[in-house]
């Protein structure tokens, strides 16, 4: 792993553990892996998208915390190492920050870009698993400030600015005993952004700088309470003339190994990454959460 990236990481993890010394989530009473994994840029959810849960297995009276590493490599040689933390505070409002380092394979060769992420996330209305009666989902409202720390190469492709500012609005309903009597859940997240791959390449560019509202889907099943599958979609702006971007996906397997740390690994699709088509990779993240 970049020296960085897990420095980035060893202080998320210390972050988490003062929490618990300071017995602020020790109890941990939510229900086991209803915070999710960390998504990529740092809140919780899947691997991809951001759902209305909040991180940490901290109930209403108590404040959780992730921290998280996670590394993919694409067949085409294009590596992606991410590090972060989040706290939850009662089980209410999501704090976050990821830090990204992206190798660009020969496509520059040695090369690589660095993005920081910044995120928040409020849990505005509904209970995902308590609400089992009713027919709506919990809501949450997340916003992302994103900086690219190596702007050289998006610039170069038409990218317009380094900066951006991403808001989202995510649903997520969780229905025990659902499919096949697993419990599954399902998500729909609406995100404003005009990223190219993710912020990875800037924001705007000469083809469009316009913000666009792209969907983004979960749908994840436990097959034991402690094992969960399930896929993930999500549409992206296509922004720079000089190479097409395509919607990212995956599928995933989810393990709790107990309430403090689960591994997600994964098979996914990136579709094309500047002048390489059909770009995919295997994923692993490992999450630490009190």
């Amino acid at each position: 792993m970049d020296p960085t990236l897990l420095r980035a990481w060893r202080s998320g993890l210390c972050a988490l553990l003062a929490l618990g010394v300071g017995g602020f989530a020790a109890a941990g009473d939510r229900l086991a892996g209803t915070w999710g994994v960390s998504q990529v840029e740092g809140a919780a959810g899947g691997g991809l998208v951001p759902w209305a849960l909040i991180g940490g297995s901290g109930s209403r009276d108590q404040v959780g915390a992730t921290a998280f590493a996670t590394t993919l490599r694409s067949q085409g040689g294009y590596s992606l190492r991410v590090a972060g933390a989040a706290v939850g505070l009662y089980d209410t409002v999501e704090v976050s920050a990821a830090q990204w380092r992206f190798g660009l394979s020969d496509t520059v060769p040695g090369a690589s870009i660095g993005l920081d992420v910044i995120g928040a996330k409020w849990r505005v209305f509904g209970d995902a698993v308590y609400d089992q009666d009713q027919p709506w989902p919990q809501l949450a409202l997340g916003v992302q400030a994103k900086h690219n720390r190596d702007f050289a190469v998006p610039a170069a492709l038409g990218a317009r600015r380094d900066s951006d500012l991403e808001v989202y609005a995510a649903a997520t309903k969780v229905w025990l005993a659902g499919i096949a009597g697993r419990n599954t859940l399902a998500n729909l997240t609406l995100r404003s952004t005009r990223a190219n791959q993710f912020g990875l390449l800037g924001f705007g560019g000469d083809h469009s700088d316009r913000r666009r509202l792209c969907a983004e889907l979960s749908l994840a099943m436990f097959l034991r309470d402690d094992l969960a599958i399930g896929a993930e979609w999500r549409s992206k702006p296509d922004n720079l003339s000089v190479f097409r971007e395509e919607r990212a996906a995956d599928l995933f397997v989810a393990w709790f190994v107990n309430r403090h740390l689960s591994a997600t690994l994964a098979w996914v699709d990136l579709g094309n990454i500047a002048n390489k088509p059909g770009q995919q990779g295997a994923y692993l993240s490992l999450q630490a959460a009190l």
